[in-house]
């Protein structure tokens, strides 16, 4: 499936491809039935972790001189096929640190916005600190990613610039909060996993809902960039994430934090669907893709790849 979002909105222009308008009564009945967690469908884009092919070359005809070239070769091609040790050290958001505030943007031009709030769960009630990411898309408009506790600080952070999207990798509070708030300023769209309807409707009410269905396969084209959406279920049936490989950064939500598969609250929902999506869609994605969490610091693919047999 394929949604397409201009990179201005034209006055009196309603979202592309919106379907959730229409079938949020339909999807109500099918949610109640449904209990599976999809498949971790990933799609990654074009990029792919390269490695550098060894010269092939032709040397002199004397028998020794051919070895040494050949050993030399095959050294080389060795080292070159070796992937880098991927780190997030040198990072802007790599940071250990709780404080709320605004870090960057960095040279890609992504800004977090760290507020505070109390998730309730299950029953508990957890203090949290959540990260909103901005994307800038062009000179003109950002794309908000998970919206969180304080819309003015998230809108701050914004400045004069419009917000084309504002894209929720699922439903939980910090992940949607100001969704609505931050939405309204710039008559933007909200995107959703259409799964994710009803705990929107228990927070939000059924008033606004959001124009966009996302789904594993998907893509969206918000002013100059192209973001492929993957399903990651887990932590929850309509957990997806955000690829764009043209900046090498995915946003993973709660599905993947530094060091850890993410919890929800302080328990694991699908354990074993989680680690699928995390195995298949976020790790199989280039090994220095940044991937920038709900909570906590950054961290990389390849960094993750390492830790990975330890949670199985």
């Amino acid at each position: 499936m394929f949604w397409k979002r201009k990179p201005k909105k034209q006055d009196g222009q309603e979202a592309t491809d919106s379907a959730a308008e229409a079938a949020v009564d339909q999807e109500e009945a099918k949610e109640e039935d449904s209990a599976e967690a999809g498949t971790a469908d990933a799609k990654a884009g074009d990029a792919k972790p390269g490695k550098a092919d060894a010269e092939a070359g032709s040397g002199d005809t004397g028998a020794p001189e051919d070895s040494e070239e050949e050993a030399g070769r095959e050294a080389d091609a060795e080292d070159s096929e070796k992937e880098p040790e991927e780190d997030a050290s040198d990072d802007v958001f790599a940071d250990e640190g709780e404080e709320t505030g605004v870090t960057g943007p960095d040279s890609d031009k992504i800004t977090r916005v760290r507020t505070a709030g109390v998730f309730e769960f299950d029953g508990e009630k957890i203090d949290i600190v959540s990260n909103t990411w901005i994307v800038e898309a062009d000179d003109e408009g950002v794309i908000v990613i998970d919206p969180a506790y304080d819309a003015e600080a998230i809108m701050e952070a914004v400045g004069e610039r419009e917000v084309y999207l504002v894209a929720c990798t699922n439903a939980y509070s910090h992940h949607i909060e100001s969704a609505i708030k931050i939405a309204e300023e710039s008559e933007a769209p909200i995107a959703l996993h259409p799964r994710e309807m009803r705990a929107w409707r228990r927070h939000h009410g059924a008033e606004h809902r959001p124009e966009i269905e996302v789904e594993g396969q998907g893509a969206l084209d918000i002013g100059d960039l192209h973001i492929d959406v993957l399903a990651l279920p887990g932590t929850a049936t309509g957990t997806v994430g955000y690829y764009i490989s043209q900046l090498g950064v995915v946003f993973s939500g709660d599905t993947l934090r530094r060091g850890e598969p993410g919890m929800v609250g302080s328990t694991y929902i699908d354990y074993t669907t989680q680690l699928a999506s995390i195995g298949e869609a976020l790790l199989s994605l280039p090994p220095d893709t940044r991937v920038l969490p709900d909570r906590g610091p950054a961290t990389t693919a390849g960094a993750e790849s390492k830790n990975f047999d330890s949670w199985v």
